[in-house]
């Protein structure tokens, strides 16, 4: 008898419409007004969940970017190589729209279009949603200066892709570098100098800690001019076809994220050009800052849709003591609570995608200003822990680099740290409680909407806002931020999930995360008793 048949195993999960079979994405996708999107997102369901993209995700993170100071003649080039699966996957999202097409093609819903394509590509790959990411975030700040979205807008839009260093591409890339060795998220404390040289053109001397996508065509930079610490834009090649004085130090040896190249780089009288207004850059910038807290959301999101459906599939494939393990009821309960997670960071992420959208009106961007950083908070925090007990359903398989939930464990770490780890986002909460009181107001109006159907929610609001005006009037507000932040996410998570997800799904989010003895999750699939578990589970 050969010891070489396979039985028992999950067969590959390929060749699959990821859009299709993820009934939280498309649901929200038509509720929040971009059912005409339909078409369009399940040809990137399909794409992402053919065998060929999903052999490029792992190449591209098994074959990592290498960093090329000199060219062999011992000329400066500070190029990064990428392994052409890189190149592929970023050509496919950009091709996608799931960079700028929200600005492409401005109206009701299409932020949330592009925010779905963006996380079937992310669920996938996501070492590349880094500059899908930064290129997105950076239009606003782009387009609010006449001479600069002149020459660099119809480049951010284009939905082609060109990885070459050249001059005279009709497409581009954007990155941005703000952190500082000395200073990290305290950019004030950054000693990168800007000398005018005339014409809104300075000469940048200077360092950066970190600097992701370094090979992107240009950055915003924030660097200190005469008038105080502004924002810049910097291009890696100058108009004559020379490089940009941008030299990458070292590529960083990172975690997770590992397709993609997060760099340190120097200036070395690199040219920029000024964004904005002398000694404003912080606020020049602060939009960028929003846009990309709202994509770590959808690329944390994105990772939980991968490592629930992963889960799901296995144990619907393998069988242990004699009958399928989503036939157990400790494992259908699991695969329900993985689930609920995800049902929840995928309502939250939408609906706060539909606030970024032309038409939002004061109500609406005063709701996402709070909920973009309440949401960043949970959402990215609850990332691991959720990696980790999806990992656990596949046993000793999850634990090996050829499954992919081993690069998702890796992966969902990043995106707590992005764009301001946990105390950086809960302080920013407590100051827009402080100074946008009517961002608090905002939020709670729509968190409201579900007040009077179910009594434990009602509760759980009634806390919420006891704890919010506690904390204004303690003389030490930060030690509660945490669980006001943890608190407010919740409430509006299941909001969200009581007014628009079926009911098995909003009544075991609830019981599980509000309800008497709830665990916030913390313990995943330790549903209380009378949840629908199969009922969820099958969504999954």
């Amino acid at each position: 008898m050969s010891t070489h048949i396979v039985a028992n195993q999950a067969p590959p999960r390929v060749g699959l419409d990821e859009y299709a079979v993820n009934p939280a994405l498309v649901e929200g996708v038509a509720r929040y007004d971009a059912g005409w999107a339909h078409e369009q997102l399940g040809g990137v369901g399909r794409l992402v969940g053919g065998a060929e993209f999903q052999a490029d995700a792992r190449r591209a993170d098994r074959h990592e970017p290498v960093l090329h100071t000199h060219d062999r003649w011992g000329f400066r080039i500070d190029e990064v190589e990428y392994d052409p699966s890189y190149h592929r996957i970023i050509g496919a999202a950009v091709a996608a729209g799931a960079h700028t097409g929200a600005f492409a093609s401005p109206g009701p819903g299409a932020g949330v279009a592009r925010a779905a394509a963006f996380m079937l590509f992310a669920q996938v790959e996501p070492g590349h949603a880094c500059p899908i990411s930064m290129t997105h975030s950076a239009v606003p700040v782009i387009a609010a200066n006449d001479d600069l979205a002149a020459e660099w807008m119809p480049r951010m839009l284009s939905t082609e892709y060109d990885g070459a260093l050249r001059i005279g591409k009709s497409s581009a890339l954007f990155g941005m570098a703000m952190t500082e060795k000395q200073g990290g998220s305290d950019v004030r404390a950054n000693t990168t100098a800007a000398a005018p040289l005339g014409d809104g053109r300075y000469a940048l001397t200077g360092h950066k800690w970190f600097c992701s996508a370094p090979m992107s065509d240009a950055f915003l930079v924030l660097a200190q001019a005469p008038g105080g610490l502004s924002c810049f834009l910097l291009p890696r090649m100058l108009e004559d076809g020379t490089l940009n004085g941008i030299r990458i130090m070292r590529l960083k040896d990172k975690l997770g994220n590992r397709s993609n190249a997060s760099s340190e780089v120097e200036y070395e009288g690199a040219i920029g050009r000024l964004v904005g207004e002398e000694g404003r850059g912080v606020r020049t910038i602060i939009e960028m800052v929003a846009n990309t807290r709202l994509d770590c959301i959808l690329g944390s999101a994105a990772g939980m849709r991968q490592a629930t459906a992963e889960a799901a599939w296995h144990v619907r494939h393998r069988a242990a003591f004699g009958r399928m393990l989503i036939d157990q009821p400790a494992m259908t309960a699991v695969v329900a609570d993985l689930q609920l997670e995800t049902e929840a960071a995928t309502a939250a992420a939408l609906r706060l995608a539909r606030a970024y959208d032309v038409d939002a009106d004061d109500q609406e961007t005063a709701f996402r200003r709070l909920g973009t950083a309440v949401m960043k908070y949970w959402v990215c925090k609850r990332g691991p822990a959720h990696a980790a007990e999806a990992l656990e359903c596949l046993g000793g398989n999850g634990i090996t680099e050829d499954f992919p939930l081993a690069l998702r464990y890796r992966e969902q770490p990043v995106m707590a740290v992005w764009e301001g780890s946990g105390n950086v986002i809960a302080l920013d909460v407590l100051r827009a409680l402080t100074r946008e009181p009517e961002s608090f107001e905002a939020f709670d109006a729509e968190v409201a909407l579900a007040s009077g159907t179910d009594a434990r929610f009602d509760a759980h609001l009634g806390r919420m806002r006891g704890l919010a005006r506690g904390i204004l009037s303690s003389p030490a507000p930060e030690t509660q931020a945490r669980r006001l932040v943890a608190d407010m996410a919740l409430a509006l998570q299941a909001s969200l999930l009581l007014r628009t997800a079926p009911a098995a799904v909003a009544d075991g989010f609830v019981a599980s995360r509000l309800g008497d003895g709830a665990t916030y999750g913390h313990l995943f699939g330790a549903l209380p008793s009378g949840v629908d578990a199969s009922g969820i589970a099958a969504r999954a």
